[in-house]
């Protein structure tokens, strides 16, 4: 359809333009096409454009209907060089947008997207090339980027006459209130001196020198010794040694990072969660150590109750740790393990497990072996070993404490979670587990623990500091056994009847 409106059209215009191409001389060709174009009205004007189009985007169909159009042959070339320039401009736009030509002929002001390569799917060499470089120096962050400095000369403020000279009273003041009218200045000796060091400077014959190194060094060597002579090297105050630390030099150690762990060492200061662990860890222990005291005095007194000689307690409270050993094995305490509780097939974990049982094994052979020393049979037969020994009433009576003590230290290693990180974090405590600990780690000591109370001697009734149990009667407590040693004081300090009388009446 526009082809036949373009065909339609170029009819309606070929018989002007073969009419002005016919009449027309060629030697004033140009000068009339110029007047053509001022002349043509819109109608017209579009008419052309819409045929120059159909040249350019139809084909061989535009082309065809043009050709059919009559139109003349000048009119034909000119449509035609035209067509070229477009076909030439659309080949090589990438390279022309890239050196800067305009479709006129013309150098482009600024640079254009035609430049740009379409993406083939490929990086190019270069593009690699300058891609690693960029990745290879990690970029300062912007916050420490300096500013760009301006290098180019910069003219001097202009400064009015009058600017100058109060700039010059200024300096002048500033000079002269630099503290040269407060001071003294030189003696009357000080100024003779003076004075004759410049007329021996400017003497003919000069001033007599050291000319060779030995010469100098005999002159310093000389003024040491009567500085050492004169006693300027007495009394001098001696400095400490100068600490020499590796860290400063070091290049591999981040400046900043070297100055505040040297600030916070030197402070004694250390993160929060370091102060929470040592609080943590000292509760802790303080639970421990008085549950398993309080144990081990209730359980060898409960034992002993049960009678027997000193050497049959012993026995049957080592029967009760072998039986603790069989039904409760010592095991790793808990806070030792640097892994999260909720972790169980942890290698670290599998591996200091296996490291606790290599320590049970060891001790138990050390066991057996003290009891080979001692005359009792190493071996014990597991069908005849009686219960754990157990206390419920005990545990009854302290229930209250160790859930009050277990929450406490649960609040606390909560609050040491928070702010630990992962790989320092420590598990929740259980009054079961603690309490299981507390039995196998008492057991073995329930023996000595009967043996001490039965060989230690009874306490003094006045609170003495357990002295053995002698023949003496009940009236050497409370007299000694050494003389008693009395201090007669002067007569002078004498305080009797005579002078308490004095002392009330002058009340």
């Amino acid at each position: 359809m526009r082809s036949a409106f373009v065909a339609s059209a170029s009819h309606q215009l070929a018989p002007r333009f073969c009419v002005q191409s016919h009449t027309l001389p060629s030697a004033v060709t140009n000068e009339t096409e110029a007047d053509e174009a001022a002349e043509l009205g819109p109608l017209a004007r579009r008419l052309e454009e819409a045929t120059e189009e159909a040249l350019f985007t139809g084909g061989r169909a535009g082309r065809q209907a043009v050709e059919d159009a009559g139109f003349s042959e000048d009119l034909k070339a000119k449509l035609m060089s035209k067509v070229a320039e477009a076909k030439f401009q659309n080949d090589f736009v990438g390279a022309l947008a890239e050196a800067g030509i305009t479709s006129k002929g013309e150098k482009s002001p600024g640079t254009s997207f035609g430049a740009n390569q379409v993406w083939t799917g490929e990086e190019r060499t270069e593009d690699v090339v300058l891609r690693m470089l960029d990745d290879s120096k990690k970029p300062l962050k912007p916050d420490l980027r300096g500013n760009a400095l301006d290098t180019r000369l910069k003219r001097k403020a202009v400064l009015s006459p009058g600017q100058r000279a109060a700039s010059a009273r200024d300096r002048a003041s500033a000079y002269s209130g630099m503290g040269m009218k407060e001071s003294q200045g030189l003696s009357d000796k000080e100024k003779e001196e003076m004075k004759k060091q410049f007329r021996e400077r400017f003497q003919p014959e000069g001033r007599i020198g050291p000319v060779s190194i030995s010469a100098i060094a005999s002159m310093a060597n000389e003024r040491i010794e009567d500085a050492i002579a004169r006693g300027q090297f007495q009394n001098i105050p001696r400095g400490k040694g100068v600490e020499s630390d590796s860290g400063v030099k070091n290049p591999f150690v981040d400046t900043t990072e070297y100055l505040m762990n040297r600030l916070i060492q030197r402070q004694d200061l250390v993160p929060p969660w370091i102060e929470k662990q040592q609080e943590l860890v000292r509760e802790a222990n303080t639970f421990r150590a008085r549950l398993r005291s309080d144990w081990k005095r209730h359980a060898a007194r409960m034992i002993s109750a049960k009678g027997g000689s000193m050497l049959e307690q012993m026995q049957r409270a080592e029967l009760y740790a072998a039986a603790e050993r069989v039904h409760n094995p010592r095991q790793r305490v808990s806070d030792q393990i640097a892994v999260p509780s909720a972790v169980t097939d942890d290698p670290v974990m599998s591996k200091q497990l296996e490291q606790v049982e290599e320590l049970e094994e060891v001790a138990t052979k050390a066991l057996d072996r003290e009891s080979a020393a001692a005359g009792r049979s190493p071996t014990l037969d597991t069908g005849r070993l009686p219960r754990p020994f157990r206390d419920a009433d005990w545990e009854k009576a302290e229930q209250k404490y160790m859930t009050l003590a277990i929450d406490r230290l649960n609040s606390l290693t909560r609050s040491y979670n928070l702010m630990a990180p992962d790989l320092a974090k420590k598990p929740y405590f259980s009054l079961a587990r603690e309490l299981a600990v507390c039995f196998s780690t008492v057991a073995p000591l329930l023996a000595n623990e009967i043996k001490n109370r039965a060989t230690r001697a009874p306490p003094s009734r006045l609170g003495g500091g357990g002295q053995a149990a002698s023949g003496g009667n009940v009236m050497a407590d409370f007299v000694g056994k050494d003389d008693a040693k009395i201090h007669v004081e002067g007569n002078e300090k004498a305080f009797g009847l005579k002078e308490w009388w004095r002392d009330f009446w002058k009340k």
